[in-house]
């Protein structure tokens, strides 16, 4: 799956959610093309390709510029807009309105998708009756915006990533030291990532900078391998190869401490280690780690 359609999924699922809640039967929504500029500067439009709870395929695929109507203004602004009546409303302009009109909308809510300080996209809530919508129908879609910005926030993250894999292998101590450091970042974040294709990728990834450090340790110790680690095994051991303490492990792969502990002895004793340094240096002779 790549990433305009897997984010397409996220819109979709944050638009559920916000239906779920009974507040607001229509839901609908959309991202910038690409990162999006930065607040202050101005994203100039986006699409809307998510629908939910629509009547009609009158608002799909529509291209909401800055500054023009509600979606407009809250791509300016960055901050969430609403309006009580969509078509007499005097604090927007009035661009799609023909679109609005047919599907029958009156109270609309718009909120933006931010991630770090760029605006993303908009998500927006709405009523085919002019009712004021107060705090508890914007608490439904902020919460509903705020875990799609982890999201992508996350993948942004993971393709930072996995492009500073596909760099050349270096023989730099220093460079080896960012590529662990990379290593134990995407392990990381694969466990926390939906998306299965996308979390593939990530320990593929992983996979294949683990055995650029050793290229062939691997084969000539196969005979020999000891029982092979858990996932979450080498996840902890990546976090302590990169420098991190267990407390930092623990914070990084949102574990409790003792489990971290638990997890590194266990990695130690299939390792045939007693020390976590031990450890650490079996695992990269087994071409486990970087």
């Amino acid at each position: 799956m790549d990433a305009q359609r897997a984010e397409a999924v996220e819109v979709r699922a944050a638009l559920l959610r916000m239906r779920r809640s009974g507040l607001l039967p229509v839901a609908f929504g959309g991202l910038v093309t690409g990162a999006g500029p930065a607040i202050g500067h101005g994203a100039r439009q986006f699409r809307i390709s998510e629908l939910a709870g629509t009547a009609t395929e009158s608002l799909r695929g529509l291209t909401i510029t800055t500054g023009n109507g509600l979606g407009g203004k809250t791509l300016a602004t960055a901050r969430p807009c609403s309006v009580t009546d969509y078509g007499v409303s005097r604090v927007i302009s009035h661009e799609y309105d023909p679109a609005v009109a047919a599907e029958g909308l009156r109270s609309v809510l718009a909120v933006p998708v931010v991630v770090r300080r760029r605006v993303r996209g908009v998500l927006y809530g709405a009523l085919r009756q002019p009712y004021a919508l107060g705090d508890r129908p914007l608490t439904v879609v902020l919460d509903a915006v705020r875990e799609l910005e982890q999201t992508l926030a996350v993948r942004d993250e993971a393709q930072r990533l996995l492009s500073f894999c596909q760099q050349p292998v270096t023989s730099d101590p220093r460079a080896w030291e960012q590529v662990r450091e990379a290593h134990s970042e995407l392990r990381a974040l694969a466990a926390r990532i939906p998306d299965p294709h996308l979390r593939q990728e990530l320990l593929t990834a992983c996979a294949r900078l683990a055995s650029a450090a050793v290229p062939g340790a691997a084969a000539e110790s196969r005979a020999a391998r000891p029982a092979p680690l858990t996932a979450r095994e080498l996840d902890v051991l990546a976090s302590v190869a990169s420098g991190a303490t267990n407390a930092a492990a623990a914070a990084r792969l949102r574990l409790r401490p003792e489990t971290v502990k638990s997890y590194l002895r266990s990695a130690m004793r299939k390792l045939g280690a007693h020390t976590r340094l031990e450890a650490v240096v079996a695992a990269r002779r087994e071409g486990l780690l970087p």
